[in-house]
Order: C-alpha cells, then sequence, then structure tokens
C-alpha cells in the first residue's frame, strides 16, 4: 500500500489515491454568495493536479451564519446551477468531490452585524482581538433543531448539485464542535454536561443526513483530535466520539485540532503541547486508529512525500494537503512522478501568536488568489504585506455581504 493506491469506503466508493486537497477557507463567493468564477478556475487547477480527492472549504448552511464575508452559502435552490458547476469541474480529473457544510457559531466576526449563536453565551477569548467578535447568544431548543434541518438541507442539496460527498465540520471551534466541548458548552439539558449529551447535536444531524442521501453518497466527519485547551475536548473524548460514529454509517473521519483561541491545525496550542512540525494530528490518529470501524485521514502541515507517505504506513487511510496544494497544485502529480517537491510558505516568527496566525492564514489566501487567476505562487511573500492584502480584501467583502444580508431581509 503507497500514496497511489486506490481506497474503498464502507460504502463502497473508491477514492483514486491516498491525497487529499483538505478544506481552506476559500472565501471566494460570487455576488450572490455563490461559487465564483475564481473559485471555479481554482477548483480547475486542484482537479488537473491529481489529488484522489477534493474536499470544499466551508459551504455555509445558514447567510446568517458566515466563518468570513465571502463565504458561499447553500442553503436554497437559487444557485443550484453554479454548485453544479463546481462539482463537475471539481470531478473533471477523476477525484471524488465532497462539499464541507459548516456554521461558525461564535467564530464569526462582529463586524458582519448578525447575531451569533453557540451552544452557550460563553465569548472567544482572542486577548486583544476579543472585541472583534460578539457574545454569543445560547441557542434555544428551536434554534438547535432548525440548525440541524438546514445540515441536512444543505446536505441534500450538495448531492443534488453532483458532488459525491458531504464532511460536516464538527472541528476547529465551530458550531458543532463548540457542543463538544466543555468550554463553550455548559448547558444543564439534553445537549450539555455528559459527553453523550454534548454529541448529540452532531449524532443526530449524522442520523438525519444519512436518511435523506443515497447510499453511495458519502457521509464524512470533520473531528478535533483534541481541543488544545486546558479543560476543552480532549483526545479521549474524540476516541469515544470516533466510536460513537461507529455505529452509524460514516464513511470517513478527518482528524484536526484548535479552535480560533488555539490554532493548532498551524501548529500552535495554548495548553503546552508542542506540535509536531509536520502531521501535527498523527499521534492522536495512532490512538484513535484502535477504536475506529471507518477509514481515518490526517491534515495538518503535511507538505513532504515522506511525510504524506509515513502517515499511510501507520494504517491512517488518507493524507490531508492544504497549504501545500494552494503553492502548488500538481504536487500529487509530481509525487507520482517521483519528484520530492515540497512547497512551504516562509516561516512568520512574530511574537503575537494570535496575528502570526492571522497572518499566515492571510498568506494562505494570498497563494489561492494567485491559482485563481492562473498565476504561480509566491511562498516568500511578506507575511505583513499579505495580512495587509487580506484586510483591506476582507473589508470590501464585508461591504458586500451587509447589502447582501440587507436585501434579502427586504425580500423577504
Amino acid at each position: 500500500m503507497n500514496l497511489f493506491t486506490p481506497l474503498t469506503l464502507p460504502n463502497g466508493t473508491v477514492i483514486p489515491n491516498r491525497i487529499a486537497k483538505a478544506a481552506m477557507e476559500e472565501n471566494m463567493c460570487d455576488a450572490d454568495h455563490g461559487p465564483s468564477d475564481d473559485l471555479l478556475r481554482m477548483y480547475q487547477a486542484w482537479a488537473d493536479g491529481g489529488a484522489g480527492l477534493l474536499l470544499t472549504g466551508n459551504v455555509m448552511v445558514d447567510g446568517r451564519a458566515m466563518t468570513g464575508p465571502g463565504g458561499v452559502v447553500l442553503e436554497d435552490e437559487r444557485q443550484l446551477q453554479r454548485f453544479k458547476q463546481w462539482a463537475q469541474i471539481s470531478r473533471s480529473g477523476g477525484a471524488q468531490a465532497w462539499m464541507q457544510i459548516s456554521h461558525p457559531g461564535r467564530q464569526m466576526m462582529a463586524a458582519l452585524g448578525q447575531q451569533t449563536w453557540s451552544a452557550s453565551a460563553v465569548p472567544l477569548d482572542m486577548g486583544k482581538l476579543s472585541s472583534k467578535f460578539s457574545v454569543p447568544k445560547a441557542m434555544s431548543v428551536a434554534d438547535i433543531e432548525a440548525l440541524q434541518r438546514r445540515f441536512v438541507r444543505t446536505a441534500h442539496l450538495a448531492e443534488r448539485a453532483g458532488f459525491s460527498g458531504v464532511q460536516i465540520h464538527a472541528a476547529h471551534g465551530y458550531l458543532l464542535s463548540q457542543f463538544l466541548s466543555p468550554l463553550t458548552n455548559q448547558r444543564q439539558d439534553r445537549w450539555g454536561g455528559s459527553l453523550e449529551n454534548r454529541a448529540r447535536l452532531l449524532i443526530d444531524i449524522v442520523k438525519a443526513v444519512r436518511l435523506v442521501v443515497a447510499p453511495q453518497f458519502v457521509l464524512a466527519v470533520k473531528l478535533n483530535s483534541a481541543d488544545f485547551q486546558r479543560g476543552g475536548f480532549s483526545a479521549d473524548e474524540a476516541r469515544q466520539v470516533v466510536q460513537m460514529l461507529n455505529a452509524l454509517k460514516v464513511d470517513l473521519v478527518e482528524l484536526s485540532g484548535g479552535s480560533y483561541e488555539a490554532p493548532a491545525m498551524q501548529g500552535q496550542a495554548r495548553d503546552g503541547r508542542t506540535l509536531a512540525r509536520e502531521a501535527y494530528f498523527l499521534e492522536f490518529a495512532k490512538d484513535i486508529l484502535a477504536v475506529a470501524r471507518m477509514p481515518l485521514m490526517v491534515t495538518g502541515g503535511i507538505s513532504r512525500k515522506a511525510v504524506a507517505e509515513q502517515v499511510i504506513a501507520s494504517g491512517v487511510a488518507m493524507a490531508g494537503l492544504a497549504t501545500a496544494l494552494a503553492l502548488d497544485p500538481r504536487l500529487p502529480l509530481a509525487w507520482r512522478a517521483g519528484k520530492d517537491s515540497k512547497p512551504a510558505l516562509a516561516p512568520i516568527k512574530w511574537n503575537n501568536k494570535v496575528l502570526a496566525s492571522l497572518a499566515r492564514m492571510a498568506a494562505v489566501k494570498f497563494q489561492m488568489r494567485r491559482l485563481s487567476h492562473g498565476r504561480a505562487a509566491q511562498p516568500g511573500v511578506s507575511a505583513l504585506w499579505a495580512l495587509i492584502v487580506q484586510q483591506v480584501i476582507t473589508a470590501r467583502q464585508t461591504k458586500q455581504y451587509r447589502r447582501w444580508i440587507a436585501s434579502r431581509s427586504v425580500a423577504e
């Protein structure tokens, strides 16, 4: 078995190789918050690049709840044709194409002007940047039930659009992850307290989605291996949630970690743990392999063929690449040809870890914008310049988003 051995999932779906283009925060919507031409061009590059699986960035289940102002929304049929184009392009090179569906919960910028929601009214602790996020409102039972219906609706629409699967995002501190973590879930009802209760929303969504999609449609889950915060969702709890998912028809679990407060997905943690420079979450995956009945995928920092091979040799089924494929979309083809390419961004060594994290995300988005226009990567881009450019773009997209949401309110 190697990186280019096909993988057969529990529902019979075959992924042509073990390299996945993992989800990234693209923020490339059109004026109506559907997939833009830039986004489609970027996915064509990835489709031609040789990865066996393409995972979209966050597709929002609710237009009022955005991980970023340029995010793509799929909550009704209004732009279904554009999503069909996205799916067709993504699958044009033979890869599987799965839509990642998500809700940010409290991790939404206050500048977007929307009410934020979470399991409990626990604000983000982002140091001096905390004021950029509103204190969330604890969700009512009706809110929770409506949210579940939204995830189901978006999954069904993704299938109609021609995607070959969906990935339910329950990691990185987004809403489903907020329900899982005892730091953000302080509820006293059937969705709070014990792990069984904190996992109830995720489990119910998985069950409900599986009921409305075809058996051959892939259902995957993205889960934190840990929150990397003291008192947060732990590695042992991740094992237990995977055991809960074993009983359901889940085809793959991707392991990641962290949140906006502790961006472990970039190799940083707030619980004192030192993360490896590549394949951050592999040590946790080895523990979860002992209990998982479905294939696992690990994402986080992988940029070298030898590291990706190490992931597969450990028993993990898929190696997820993110930044590396933003820098070189044809990296899988290079690896297949025997080349040992290793794309990497210039290191960011700022003392302010929150700003450094934002700058790194900005640098990745800088590369994706170049990719969407057919330009070569610029891995040595100044982190400060990338951050400034991203702030300008975000401000413009925020104004566009507020106009869009206002026009919807008037129409309704």
